[in-house]
């Protein structure tokens, strides 16, 4: 099978296991791994955050994120389509007891007038507004891109209203592949960024939390509460490391592959329209006789796997492990088509 369901679909490298069996390591819990204590310093450096934590998932290096930077009764704007709106199991309500107000963006990104607007009253019958969480890159939104140019007005409207500013950045290092920005610049901009490990970066386990020393004392004491604490979790540190010191560029490669596709998708009599693709995730809509399903099942007989993200809405994701000859597989199985 093909698979190009998801880009967690990563396995690691011959090099990257090495590292990971050559890894050192003690109990994080205690602080004392040193293979864990070094991906954090990387990642905190990387940013230009005074402190960073090594976590299982991106669920719950966000799910910290507002748990820090919110009360309870608080609420919390982000696009309709954020992945903590749709796919972290409502945790923010669990953990948190926040509100989401999600608004309609546009390629799940949010423009600074709309979280101006978004901004409630202090009147005592609604809630507070104390978080904004962008998403680079906008997996609903087709791996859309967010620039700093765009950032910065979002930056101006929560600073002017005291709001903290946080980014789900599991997809971030392919935005900053495609556009050559710098990782100092994005960690100038967020109180808190998350980084998954797990997805095109190709590491098994794991994402990364940042921030400042006083943010970062107070997730990792959560984590815990969340049974997020971990032993001789170096084994995993050290395949994240070795993910972003070896495997960030060659991201460029999975972009290349994912518009290719895109290419070939929208030669097809049966795609009604293929959303623009900027990195590694390819959108495309069925005709209206057709459903998500009816398509899915005929690429899976043919030996192709990828997801419904609709009625007649399907996802395809490029990834480590994906290459040219993979491609061309799949090529010849939606071209095959119904």
């Amino acid at each position: 099978m093909i698979n190009l369901l998801s880009d967690t679909a990563t396995k690691p490298t011959q090099e990257m296991l090495t590292a990971m069996l050559e890894a050192e390591v003690g109990d994080d819990v205690f602080g004392e791994d040193p293979s864990v204590n070094q991906l954090e310093a990387h990642v905190a450096e990387m940013f230009g955050h005074e402190a960073a934590l090594f976590c299982p998932s991106g669920t719950m290096t966000n799910q910290l994120a507002i748990k820090v930077h919110t009360n309870a009764l608080d609420e919390v704007i982000c696009d309709h389509d954020s992945h903590i709106w749709h796919y972290e199991s409502a945790g923010f309500a669990w953990h948190s007891g926040v509100r989401i107000n999600p608004i309609a963006g546009h390629r799940g990104k949010l423009t600074a007038s709309q979280v101006e607007g978004a901004i409630q009253p202090a009147y005592d019958w609604l809630a507070r507004t104390r978080l904004v969480v962008l998403e680079n890159t906008a997996n609903r939104g087709g791996g859309a891109i967010y620039r700093l140019n765009e950032v910065d007005p979002i930056l101006k409207v929560c600073k002017a209203n005291n709001l903290a500013l946080h980014l789900d950045g599991a997809r971030l290092m392919n935005a900053l592949v495609a556009t050559g920005e710098s990782p100092l610049e994005w960690g100038k901009r967020f109180d808190s960024i998350s980084l998954c490990l797990s997805k095109g970066l190709g590491a098994p386990v794991g994402s990364m939390l940042t921030g400042n020393t006083d943010f970062i004392r107070e997730a990792r004491r959560f984590r815990k509460v969340m049974g997020g604490g971990m032993r001789q979790a170096g084994y995993l540190a050290a395949a994240g490391l070795y993910a972003l010191q070896h495997q960030v560029e060659r991201l460029d490669e999975d972009h290349k592959r994912a518009k290719r596709l895109g290419a070939i998708l929208s030669q097809q009599a049966y795609v009604k329209s293929v959303r623009q693709i900027e990195t590694n995730i390819v959108i495309f809509d069925v005709q209206d006789h057709l459903t998500a399903d009816d398509v899915l099942s005929a690429y899976r007989q043919n030996g192709l796997i990828a997801s419904a993200f609709g009625k007649r809405t399907i996802r395809m994701v490029t990834y480590l492990g994906i290459g040219d000859s993979e491609i061309a597989e799949a090529v010849g199985i939606i071209e095959k088509g119904m």
